[in-house]
């Protein structure tokens, strides 16, 4: 009775609001509302809002939503015959070294890791537990992110990888003792690079103040420039002075650019074991879209111009290279080791399956990023053990397809694969990654 009801209301509506987007003109239509989605887009428009609400610059999670990486178009090559795939896909080694000529390198049992995620500036301390919780647990590393380390991270963290950041919360030697590896963060993919960050006092809470050893009403600042570095040798001398003191691995990251060959000319007058590259895409807790959309290199272009660039200075066996950026398959992460990388880190999609099921709790109220933000309005009732669990899950997932992938290509270890097992559909994205193009022939 009721749904009749509903739909006798209903009807006249309807009818009413169909026979006006057939008869009235434009200006008068609300149609108008379709046609300028379809020229402006549905984000622009809403983007444009925002701005005019508040005539500051936004701060938009996850990153761009811009897709310039075209991995569909890269396809991995199976042996069936002429070689046979390897026997048992359980027997597939997975390991790798972060730094191995460091003095205390740092051995994974995964290459896939937790990238940086600052707690305070950008998640919560129970969201930061979680990751280590599931790290752990898969046998891989996570990231402090531009933060100082926890007590409650170092404690469930197995491997720990600390960012010497340009906020200085982790640059002192009783808090770099703490952590496996220093990750020497210069820039990252979804603030366009390195720029000046300022966090409000009045965002920030005691426990957090304490820990980044803030002054009454001080606000915290991200500097563009590393605190104490003004030219490329001041850079060189900075990593050559955390190598001098630290035996575990020691590594720059940087966000991915048309000038990656001239970083990496800077980073390799250096003695740094591992380089992280942060191709455009890559998220964050909040970032202003013009930077997030406009700035940067896809990861797809310019990991392999990196591998590249090292090979032809015989530079390639120095360094560690960590991929970083909008990779979220298994698939993906494959491609991206064949191209070159010893490893990857990933963020979206590893909140994306920590929090699994547990993104219905703020809906319809409010969204899920309100679960893990420092400031979220429902970070306290995250469920810990099985965000960390998720977590784990994932990261098993993805291992054992990656296992399979990779007895079909007759390969017995993850570091096995390289360029040869790709191919490319299209013929530019095969020269620029200089791998076999597929609609020529094999002689």
């Amino acid at each position: 009775m009721l749904n009749w009801m509903l739909s006798k209301m209903a009807d006249p509506l309807m009818d009413d609001a169909m026979e006006k987007m057939l008869t009235a003109k434009y200006a008068d239509n609300p149609f108008v509302a379709m046609t300028a989605a379809e020229k402006l887009t549905p984000r622009a428009i809403v983007e444009a809002g925002m701005r005019a609400e508040t005539g500051k610059e936004l701060e938009r999670p996850l990153g761009s939503p811009i897709n310039l990486d075209p991995w569909e178009k890269v396809l991995l090559n199976p042996k069936q015959l002429f070689q046979l795939p390897s026997e048992d896909s359980n027997q597939i080694n997975t390991q790798t070294v972060i730094g191995p000529r460091a003095g205390k390198p740092l051995n994974l049992d995964i290459p896939i890791l937790i990238t940086g995620m600052s707690y305070g500036a950008s998640v919560s301390l129970p969201f930061k537990v979680a990751l280590a919780k599931g790290a752990t647990q898969a046998g891989t590393a996570t990231n402090t992110g531009e933060s100082a380390v926890t007590d409650e991270e170092r404690k469930t963290a197995k491997h720990l990888i600390g960012q010497y950041n340009r906020g200085g919360w982790l640059n002192t030697p009783e808090q770099l003792k703490l952590v496996d590896a220093i990750e020497v963060q210069f820039g990252q993919a979804a603030w366009g690079g390195g720029i000046t960050e300022t966090i409000k006092t009045e965002k920030i809470g005691p426990e957090l103040k304490k820990l980044w050893n803030l002054e009454k009403g001080q606000d915290a600042v991200i500097h563009s420039r590393m605190p104490g570095t003004a030219s490329p040798e001041d850079i060189i001398n900075l990593i050559n002075g955390l190598k001098s003191e630290y035996d575990v691995p020691v590594g720059v990251k940087i966000a991915g650019s048309d000038y990656i060959e001239y970083e990496l000319g800077v980073i390799s007058k250096t003695g740094a074991d591992f380089i992280v590259i942060d191709g455009f895409g890559g998220g964050t807790a909040g970032a202003p879209p013009t930077l997030e959309d406009n700035l940067g290199l896809p990861l797809l272009y310019c990991l392999p111009r990196a591998i590249q660039w090292l090979e032809y200075n015989n530079l390639r066996d120095r360094f560690t290279v960590i991929a970083s950026g909008r990779m979220k398959t298994p698939g993906h992460f494959l491609k991206a080791l064949a191209l070159g990388a010893d490893a990857v880190y990933i963020g979206s999609i590893a909140i994306t399956a920590a929090l699994q099921t547990q993104v219905i709790k703020p809906l319809p109220q409010t969204t899920p990023p309100q679960l893990i933000l420092y400031d979220g309005t429902l970070k306290d009732e995250l469920d810990v053990d099985r965000a960390a669990q998720c977590l784990a899950n994932f990261l098993q997932s993805c291992i054992a397809e990656m296992r399979l992938a990779v007895q079909a290509l007759g390969k017995t270890a993850l570091k096995e694969i390289n360029r040869d097992d790709l191919v490319s559909v299209d013929r530019e994205l095969s020269e620029s990654l200089r791998i076999r193009y597929a609609g020529t022939p094999r002689q």
